[in-house]
């Protein structure tokens, strides 16, 4: 089983980035697809990018084109989520998950492994 602990988050403007990092251990992070979700209070948990193992195959949420970018770097065993142009809107906890197959969902149930979330805040 995979071990993920997610880096990166924190207290930004509207109209500023972040970066979010997943660093995996415990297993090699290339047998793994992967994606990010997150929850904002109130809400239920909403996908937001997904990578396929061999990261050739990306999926963002519509709502998140163009801002948004996930990309992994399985040398490193480690996940991002470049995000730009934040929005107040954007703050909820973001997670991401491990999924034993070659391509990614964006089914949160199809997910096996989670890491403990990372908050992410923007200010008006």
């Amino acid at each position: 089983q995979v071990q993920l602990v997610e880096s990166g988050g924190g207290l930004v403007q509207g109209g500023g980035s972040l970066r979010l990092s997943c660093a995996a251990s415990g297993s090699t992070l290339s047998t793994y697809a992967m994606a990010w979700f997150r929850q904002a209070p109130g809400k239920e948990r909403e996908f937001v990018a997904g990578i396929s193992r061999n990261g050739l195959w990306t999926r963002h949420a519509d709502s998140l084109k163009g801002r948004f970018a996930i990309s992994r770097d399985n040398a490193k065993n480690t996940v991002y989520l470049q995000m730009n142009s934040l929005k107040p809107e954007d703050t909820a906890v973001y997670y991401c998950a491990a999924r034993d197959s070659i391509y990614y969902s964006v089914d949160a149930r199809d997910f096996g492994s989670w890491g403990q979330g990372t908050q992410v805040t923007v200010s008006s």
